[in-house]
């Protein structure tokens, strides 16, 4: 099985400038300097983690989906992150996943964060997606799902081998940021890749980044607080399938049913 190469993309955002933030992003992905096979970017990360939805709101068709699309195919690699979408008058915070061969999944936020009002302003998503790229599994979320470990467990029906996470986590809670995020690659012994925004937002919340990458065993391999960051990191698919052959908690796991 094929190595997986993930770059994070730490990031100030522009706040509500989505043209100044894909042109930011485009400098950073022109100054790589190496192949790799997934780019992960924030949460929002055309506008920081915004209520005022209305009038940033992009459609399916819109400019950030078809920048997703043309850049996956000009570098050869797949690239992640949410966006604030309108569908049948409904909003959305719609983490896109973007392949070089210009297919497009996605996930809508399935917890929306009640003290910031996101759930008076955004719909809810109802499915989780795997992704499947290079013979990995991967399982993508959004921030505040990172605290309901019911809808990330790893099943057999999911069975995913790579978690990622993008956010836009306050600064004030990193302690929790930093304690869930190992946490999660633990219990369902995965691969586990986190990207968070840094500098303050439009409401002068500030957000020290702390992006990582955890291996299965909950070791960390990267991270990076306070300070813009591209880091490319190796995933290995050996390391993962040796632990799960020789430490199977996974057979022992609860059975469980999600209530949609």
């Amino acid at each position: 099985m094929q190595n997986l190469t993930v770059t994070l993309m730490q990031s100030k955002l522009a706040w509500e400038q989505p043209s100044v933030n894909r042109a930011h992003f485009d400098e950073l992905l022109a100054a790589m300097g190496r192949q790799t096979d997934l780019v992960v970017l924030p949460e929002m990360f055309t506008t920081g983690f915004t209520m005022n939805a209305a009038p940033l709101a992009e459609t399916m068709d819109g400019p950030t989906q078809e920048w997703l699309r043309l850049r996956a195919q000009k570098y050869g690699c797949a690239l992640t992150g949410s966006v604030i979408i309108e569908e049948n008058g409904r909003y959305f915070n719609r983490l896109f996943f973007a392949l070089p061969d210009g297919a497009l999944h996605w996930y809508d936020k399935r917890h929306l964060f009640r003290m910031a009002g996101e759930e008076k302003v955004y719909s809810a998503g109802d499915r989780r997606l795997v992704v499947e790229m290079k013979g990995w599994r991967i399982c993508p979320f959004v921030c505040y799902d990172l605290r309901f470990p019911v809808w990330m467990r790893n099943t057999p029906d999911l069975n995913y081998d790579l978690i990622v996470i993008v956010a836009n986590w306050p600064a004030k809670r990193a302690a929790h940021w930093n304690a869930l995020l190992p946490a999660r690659a633990i219990e369902n012994q995965s691969w586990l890749a986190a990207v968070n925004r840094v500098g303050a937002d439009g409401h002068g919340y500030d957000h020290a980044g702390d992006s990582a990458v955890y291996d299965p065993l909950g070791r960390e391999l990267w991270r990076r607080t306070n300070a813009e960051a591209v880091a490319s990191i190796t995933l290995s698919h050996e390391l993962l399938q040796t632990y799960r052959r020789d430490f199977p908690v996974w057979k022992d796991a609860d059975r469980f049913e999600l209530d949609q």
